[in-house]
Formats: C-alpha cells, structure tokens, sequence
C-alpha cells in the first residue's frame, strides 16, 4: 500500500482511537509527503493536525505532551537531520530549521508499514 493511499485511510479514522503509528513513523510520514523532503517543526505539527483528529482534537495538555515529544525525537533520533534556513524570504519564515530524513533512513518505511511493532 502506498504512503498516499494509507494516509487516505487514516484520515478518516476515529478521534477518540489514537493511531498505531510511533513519533519516529509520524515525522517520517510528514516529511515524505512533502515535495521538497525536508519540513519546519511547525509543519510538522501541522501535518499531523491535518491528517490525525486524535492530535487534532485533543485537550491542550495532550496537546503539548504530543508537540513535546515530536521535539524530543527530532532532535534525539539519528534518523532525522536538522538543516539550517538558507535566509531567503520574509523574516517570519525564516524562523527555525528544516528537519529532514538521514541519506541512511530513507527506506526505513519503503514497505508503507508505518505501523508500531508491538513485542
């Protein structure tokens, strides 16, 4: 199943049930989809708002607790690499960095199986 088709299915899930997907496949399903691979944390935020009402829906508690550990993996997870703005562009949009997937993780997902292992 391709990334876009799965995403299809996801959408349209229920809000209350939280996706079976770790941070690492949830950051790695946002940059994939976007055209230029790489994406702000603020995109990042977005793109899981976007296709997940779990982290849509969800106190501001929950909330900060899902963004917290979005950061944490980001910067802790070898998968992922941060890249500095070029400075092109309008001051607001320069804030922050590009993340963007490690030359070694990008067919961590080819399979399309985002979903959480369970032991």
């Amino acid at each position: 199943m391709s990334l876009t088709s799965h995403l299809s299915l996801v959408e349209e899930g229920n809000e209350c049930e939280k996706p079976p997907y770790s941070y690492v496949a949830l950051i790695t399903m946002a940059i994939s989809d976007s055209p230029e691979r790489q994406m702000t944390l603020s995109q990042i935020y977005h793109y899981i708002d976007a296709r997940f009402p779990y982290y849509r829906n969800c106190d501001p508690k929950r909330r900060q607790g899902w963004q917290n550990s979005i950061r944490h993996n980001l910067s802790l997870n070898d998968c992922f690499i941060k890249k500095a703005r070029d400075g092109v562009g309008p001051a607001n949009d320069r804030k922050g960095n590009f993340w963007t997937l490690s030359p070694d993780s990008i067919n961590m997902f080819d399979n399309g199986n985002f979903k959480r292992r369970y032991n």
